[in-house]
C-alpha cells in the first residue's frame, strides 16, 4: 500500500494538503453521524406516539440531506467548497440544538425538525469525497477519494464513545449527546479554514454548457454508477437504522444473549446494557465502512472499478444472509461488519466511476443530481426501516427478518445493471 505521506507528483502537493484537511473533517465532524444513528431511533421510539415512527428522525436526516444536495452543490459551484462545508457544519450545529430542545421538551415534532436540519450537514459531508478529487491528478484521484473516506475510521470510534459518555449525562436521556453534537460541529468547522480548493471559474458565454441532467442520466456509465451508489447506500442505511432497535428488542426478548447473562438485572439495566451492545455493533460497522478505504483506491486502480463495485454488491448480499441466519450478538457483529465492507466497495467504487464519466464543467450539475438521487433512495430506505422493523411482525426477530429480506430485489437491480454495462460493446461512445 502506498503511504500518503510519501513523495507524490508535484501536481498533487495541493491535493495532499486538501486530503489531509478532509480526512480530519471526516474524523471529527463525521463523528456526529454514528452518534445520531446510534441513538436517533431509540430517542424517536421514546418520543413517538406510534413505534412504527421510531426511525422517522433518521429518515428526516436523510430527507434533509436529499433536499440540501442540489442547493449545497450550487453553493460550492458558485462560492467554493469551503463555503459549502461551512454551511453544512452550521446546519449540523443548528440541528443538534433543535434536537436537544425537542428532547428537553419531549416534543417529537421539534425533534424531527432538528433531524431535518442535521441533514444539511450530512449532505455537505457527502461532498468531501468529490472535493478530494477536485485538485488530484488522474492517477491520484481514486486514492484521494478513498483516503478521505478512511477518515471515517476515527469517526467510527469517536462517535459511539461519545454516546457512551453522554447518553445519560442529564436526566433527559440522550440530551447530553445532542449537546455534544453542537460542539463537534463548531470545533470541526474550523478545519475548513485550511482548505485550498480554488473556486470554480465563472463560465464565459461561449463556454461549453455540458449535457443536460437527463442527457447525463442517459449515459450508461453514469446511470449504472448512480444505481450502484443508490443501492449500496440505501441498503446500508436500511439495515443500520434498524440495528439498534433490533439489538435492544432481541436482547429484551432473550434471543440476543443467554438468559443467565441478564439474570438479576432490572428492565432498565437490561435496556442500558443492550444500548451499549448496539453502540459496539455500530462502532464495528462504521469501522468496516471506512477501514477498506486505505486500499480500495488501489484495488480500483488495479482491478477496475466495475469489479470492485460488483464485489461490494456480493458482500452486501452476504451481510443479509448472515443476518437472516440468526439473531445472536455474533450474528449482528458479523452481518454489520459485512454491511460496512459492502458499502465501502460499492459506494466508493460508484463514486470513482461517476467522477470519470462527466466533464469538469458538468461537475456541479451531475454531483448534485447524483446525491439528490442517492439520498432520495436512502430516505425511502430509512422510512421503510422503522415500519419493517416494528410493524411487519409481532416480534423484534420477525421485524429484523423483514428488514433483511427487503434487500434482495435491490441487490438484483444493482448486479443486473453492472452485468448490462459489462456486456455493452467497449467501443460504444455512449458507454462512457
Amino acid at each position: 500500500m502506498t503511504d500518503m505521506t510519501a513523495p507524490q507528483p508535484a501536481s498533487d502537493s495541493r491535493s495532499r494538503r486538501n486530503v489531509t484537511v478532509l480526512v480530519f473533517a471526516q474524523a471529527i465532524l463525521g463523528a456526529q453521524m454514528p452518534m445520531i444513528f446510534t441513538i436517533g431511533g431509540l430517542a424517536g421510539q421514546s418520543l413517538a406516539s406510534n413505534v412504527c415512527f421510531a426511525t422517522l428522525p433518521i429518515s428526516l436526516i436523510v430527507l434533509g440531506s436529499m433536499l440540501s444536495a442540489t442547493p449545497i452543490s450550487a453553493i460550492m459551484q458558485r462560492y467554493g467548497r469551503r463555503t459549502g462545508f461551512m454551511v453544512g457544519a452550521m446546519g449540523g450545529a443548528l440541528g443538534g440544538a433543535v434536537g436537544a430542545y425537542g428532547l428537553y421538551t419531549a416534543s417529537f415534532p421539534i425533534f424531527l425538525l432538528g433531524s431535518l436540519l442535521t441533514g444539511v450537514y450530512m449532505s455537505a459531508q457527502g461532498f468531501y469525497r468529490f472535493a478530494a478529487a477536485d485538485t488530484a491528478s488522474d492517477a491520484f484521484r481514486p486514492k484521494a477519494i478513498s483516503y478521505v473516506m478512511a477518515g471515517g475510521l476515527a469517526s467510527a470510534i469517536i462517535g459511539p464513545q461519545i454516546v457512551k459518555l453522554t447518553a445519560d449525562a442529564y436526566v433527559v436521556p440522550f440530551l447530553g449527546t445532542y449537546a455534544a453534537v453542537i460542539a463537534v460541529n463548531i470545533i470541526g468547522s474550523m478545519l475548513f479554514l485550511f482548505l485550498d480548493i480554488p473556486k470554480p471559474p465563472v463560465p464565459s458565454e461561449d463556454a461549453p454548457k455540458g449535457r443536460s441532467r437527463m442527457e447525463l442520466l442517459k449515459t450508461p456509465r453514469i446511470a449504472v454508477a448512480v444505481i450502484c451508489a443508490m443501492v449500496s447506500y440505501a441498503l446500508m442505511n436500511l439495515v443500520m437504522t434498524s440495528t439498534p432497535l433490533a439489538v435492544v428488542g432481541c436482547g429484551l426478548s432473550g434471543s440476543l444473549v443467554p438468559d443467565n447473562a441478564t439474570q438479576g438485572l432490572s428492565i432498565a439495566e437490561q435496556t442500558d446494557l443492550f444500548v451499549k451492545y448496539a453502540a459496539d455493533v455500530v462502532t464495528l460497522h462504521v469501522l468496516a465502512m471506512f477501514a477498506p478505504s486505505f486500499f480500495s483506491g488501489h484495488l480500483i486502480a488495479r482491478f477496475g472499478v466495475e469489479k470492485i463495485v460488483g464485489l461490494g454488491i456480493l458482500i452486501l448480499a452476504g451481510a443479509g444472509a448472515v443476518a437472516l441466519s440468526g439473531v445472536t450478538l455474533e450474528n449482528f457483529y458479523i452481518a454489520l461488519i459485512l454491511l460496512g465492507l459492502g458499502w465501502n466497495f460499492g459506494f466508493i467504487g460508484a463514486t470513482a466511476m461517476l467522477t470519470e464519466a462527466h466533464a469538469p464543467h458538468e461537475r456541479g450539475r451531475m454531483q448534485g443530481l447524483n446525491d439528490l438521487l442517492v439520498f432520495g433512495g436512502v430516505t425511502f430506505a430509512s422510512l421503510s426501516s422503522g415500519g419493517l422493523m416494528n410493524c411487519s411482525g409481532g416480534t423484534a426477530e420477525q421485524g429484523w427478518l423483514a428488514v433483511n429480506l427487503a434487500m434482495a430485489p435491490f441487490l438484483v437491480l444493482a448486479g443486473g445493471a453492472l452485468i448490462w454495462l459489462a456486456m455493452r460493446p467497449k467501443d460504444d461512445p455512449a458507454t462512457v
